[in-house]
């Protein structure tokens, strides 16, 4: 077969229909967000709560929202920016750190519905599996699904840190232990242990630990925040126990107290129809003087 010339005509383009702007944008894949949605019909108007998991390059972004016609309603949410208040001042975008965000994100939802003394979830951290099961004569478990947008979903990935940090902290949301960090492929078998040590950040301890050693220019340029905030890779594991028990302790958000700001006017305020008769007057005024002054001075 010859060349053929792909000719949009005139038909191509009166039936050509615009993509989605968030597809365009390449922000939302709708297919995903299509299943992770759509509530079943004998549910009625039950919402299908998501929890949305975002990763920026300074932030981790946990949120549980639901769908409606006019967009998504958020019910709660968490930033790993807050957890400076929880003692981590450092590496807050690490799977340690996911994980925090995680238990916040979970332990805020469920004071806010009165159930946080229900469904403690799992305190003691041990990276085993662990699912929330609903408790007789009181409300059910609040389940929820992991909306992971468009990352890639790879077994290690942090993401999964903040699933686990939810469904420990009372959470139940549906998942398997084939992501989580200590999983291997080939044998098909889970190391809780390997977990708990991404939990509980001591992978970067033992990094921390090998490039003091090997090269301590090095260490001294990739942990210059954690030398200047004093945390060494013997406190590391210390940090994040104490950080587990603050958010437990008092994970409501607390808004900021509004700041008085006294905006700067850059142009001359509007005269009242009183002022601006009142000036003319002035000037009227004004005029008549000047007048009679050039009149007694002739």
């Amino acid at each position: 077969m010859g060349f053929v010339k792909v000719v949009k005509s005139k038909a191509y383009f009166k039936r050509y229909e615009v993509k989605f702007r968030r597809r365009r944008e390449g922000k939302t894949d709708f297919y995903a967000r299509k299943r992770l949605v759509v509530q079943d019909k004998n549910k009625y108007n039950t919402p299908k709560y998501r929890m949305i998991v975002r990763l920026s390059n300074r932030d981790i972004c946990c949120q549980i929202a639901y769908a409606k016609i006019e967009g998504d309603q958020i019910v709660c949410a968490a930033y790993s920016h807050e957890l400076p208040k929880y003692g981590i001042t450092v590496g807050l975008t690490n799977y340690a750190a996911a994980y925090c965000t995680g238990l916040l994100l979970a332990r805020r939802l469920l004071h806010k519905f009165g159930m946080d003394q229900v469904y403690e979830g799992q305190v003691e951290v041990t990276g085993e599996e662990f699912n929330v099961e609903s408790v007789d004569g009181h409300p059910g478990a609040f389940t929820c699904y992991l909306d992971a947008g468009l990352a890639r979903t790879t077994t290690g990935n942090k993401v999964f840190g903040a699933l686990k940090g939810a469904v420990d902290g009372g959470l139940a949301i549906p998942h398997s232990l084939k992501r989580f960090p200590g999983y291997d492929m080939e044998s098909k078998e889970f190391n809780a242990e390997v977990h708990r040590k991404h939990i509980m950040g001591m992978n970067v301890a033992d990094y921390m630990s090998y490039l003091m050693e090997e090269d301590e220019d090095a260490y001294k340029k990739q942990f210059s925040r954690f030398i200047k905030n004093g945390v060494t890779p013997d406190t590391v594991e210390e940090m994040y126990k104490k950080a587990h028990a603050a958010i437990r302790a008092n994970p409501v958000h607390e808004k900021k107290p509004k700041k008085d700001v006294k905006k700067k006017r850059w142009n001359r305020a509007k005269l009242s129809l009183a002022q601006r008769k009142d000036r003319v007057a002035q000037k009227k005024a004004s005029f008549l003087r000047a007048q009679e002054q050039e009149a007694g001075e002739g």
